[in-house]
């Protein structure tokens, strides 16, 4: 049976078809450009559907495909018309525009009061309850057209089945879901002045959604619980650091962490009784890559990898603290900048590399001890996970085996185990990642003196955190 998995991210669309057995049999893959104006982030919905098309035409014109399942980002919102048209174009996740809505809510319901329902540790203005309370203070005309509101994979799902449905685990983050009962919060659609009718039915990750012309397809994941998934983390207790443009560090738990003040974990659907908790920053490969086109342009990756090991542990004492863009967890503070401490004319362009991954490994690390996850093995995933040095240090840093996957792109692999879950090739996830996911490397590094080197970077960044506050 081939499996179609489809990962439609932020700013591109990739998509990769599998055997059984994990073995990919081709991949294609469509870029496309975000309409951004102030805090307003936008796209055309129907071009979603229509790069979608262009793809799977690309594969079918070569191979046959028997089922498929499509991750998405998360959060971004679709207001429909009765006849299934879009009133206007997609709020992307990353707009801002409900940042007063999102505090009326927070009013309503109290942070405590959205975690102890949804999971979710904050209330961000993306999210798509505030962004429908934006749309009924500001746009009542097209608030009273809205025949359905869907997010990116029920929108891809109806306009390939005809039916409106969406995976429980997408919804995690939507503010509508109770993540306990996997049903929608009758209290906040009343808040919003909306009906159930409007809304997708949910369904767990694999189950059958419908057929696009002879192929199956099933309802798949929010796109970061996909890439687990596809890394084989399918059991309570796992972890995974996913370092690409930015950081995520998630385990796999049966129960919520306690809500405290301050509490910066949150938590996704996976199945019932089974959430992924999730930190992340919002630069990581992002601070690296900055680095290299703002100083060293001509530089390719393995040359910079090249320099950073012969840097050595602690990069000669110079110390980055890699957030560009502020921080979000554990602590959000979007005053904090990015810093380089301890340089001297001995330093080159080595140090600097080895002193950004060395930050990063330092976050993740600040993410485990925050989660208290007592995994010995890390599950590396995202562009990250190619560089063997960084790898490395991850492993040094936290005490862990730090462990690598044959599939880079996990997220494809995940909604194709999706897939082959609807249409009977895998009884569920578990076995799927045991016929499916393959493991590639193996780091287990002594920590050295990287215990000290953290204790001292957390001072560090504690002083940027006061210096960025004066």
């Amino acid at each position: 049976m081939n499996l179609l998995g489809v990962d439609f991210g932020t700013t591109s669309l990739k998509a990769r078809l599998y055997d059984e057995n994990g073995n990919v049999l081709c991949t294609e893959s469509e870029r496309y450009d975000l309409i951004t104006e102030g805090d307003r982030v936008e796209f055309p919905a129907e071009r979603f559907f229509e790069i979608f098309e262009k793809v799977l035409g690309r594969i079918t014109s070569e191979y046959r495909v028997d089922a498929m399942s499509v991750d998405t980002q998360g959060e971004t919102l679709i207001m429909l018309d009765r006849d299934g048209k879009p009133l206007m174009n997609a709020i992307i996740w990353l707009d801002n525009r409900a940042a007063a809505q999102a505090r009326e809510i927070e009013d309503r319901f109290t942070v405590k009061g959205i975690y102890e329902l949804t999971g979710q540790a904050e209330i961000p203005a993306g999210y798509p309850a505030p962004k429908i309370l934006w749309l009924r203070e500001n746009s009542p005309d097209i608030f009273g057209k809205v025949a359905h509101y869907v997010l990116l994979e029920d929108y891809i799902i109806y306009r390939l089945t005809g039916r409106f449905a969406a995976s429980r685990s997408l919804y995690s983050s939507s503010l509508l879901m109770d993540i306990s009962t996997g049903g929608y919060i009758p209290g906040m659609l009343d808040f919003l002045g909306i009906r159930e009718s409007q809304l997708s039915v949910l369904l767990e990750s694999g189950e059958p959604a419908g057929e696009y012309k002879g192929i199956r397809v099933s309802a798949s994941a929010l796109d970061q619980v996909a890439a687990v998934t596809g890394a084989g983390m399918v059991r309570k207790g796992m972890v995974s650091e996913m370092t690409g443009t930015a950081l995520a560090v998630s385990t796999l738990s049966d129960t919520l962490p306690e809500w405290h003040e301050g509490l910066s974990v949150s938590a996704y659907y996976v199945r019932k009784g089974l959430y992924c908790l999730m930190m992340w920053a919002p630069t990581a490969g992002a601070t690296l890559e900055w680095f290299r086109n703002s100083c060293c342009p001509g530089l390719g990756y393995d040359e910079l990898n090249r320099l950073a090991e012969e840097a050595g542990e602690g990069a000669g004492g110079v110390v980055c603290i890699p957030h560009l863009c502020g921080t979000v967890m554990p602590e959000n503070d979007p005053m904090i900048s990015g810093a380089f401490f301890g340089i001297t004319l001995r330093h080159g362009t080595g140090h600097f590399v080895r002193a950004v991954m060395e930050s990063v490994s330092y976050t993740v690390r600040e993410f485990l001890e925050y989660m208290g996850t007592d995994s010995g093995e890390i599950r590396s995933i995202g562009g990250g996970a190619r560089s063997p040095l960084w790898c490395r240090i991850k492993s040094a840093v936290t005490g862990r085996k730090v462990v690598t996957l044959k599939e880079d792109e996990t997220a494809c692999l995940g909604s194709a185990i999706f897939a082959g879950i609807g249409a009977g090739a895998y009884e569920d996830s578990i076995s799927a990642a045991q016929a499916a996911v393959e493991t590639d490397t193996v780091y287990e590094v002594p920590e050295g003196s990287y215990g000290k080197l953290y204790r001292e970077y957390m001072k560090k960044e504690k002083l940027t955190k006061e210096i960025c506050h004066l």
